[in-house]
């Protein structure tokens, strides 16, 4: 430890505005948070429809009309 430990002293008055600041910041990491879950969310559900976008075309493909011929 050291010797000269730093004290700070808080007013009455200046006791209310630290209290406040704290939750101001919490907010805005909160939404902070949701923004980058409503990103990757977005990202998620464009990346699963192109898959299936994807799967659908080859399966098209994959079973296209072909002509038959007749086997009498």
């Amino acid at each position: 430890m050291t010797a000269k430990a730093k004290i700070k002293v808080i007013k009455k008055g200046e006791a209310k505005e630290i209290v406040e600041a704290p939750i101001k910041i919490e907010i805005k990491k909160n939404q902070a948070a949701r923004e980058m879950v409503s990103t990757v969310t977005n990202w998620v559900s464009d990346f699963q429809q192109r898959r299936r976008d994807e799967t659908k075309q080859a399966i098209e493909k994959f079973f296209t009309n072909q002509p038959q011929t007749n086997g009498v």
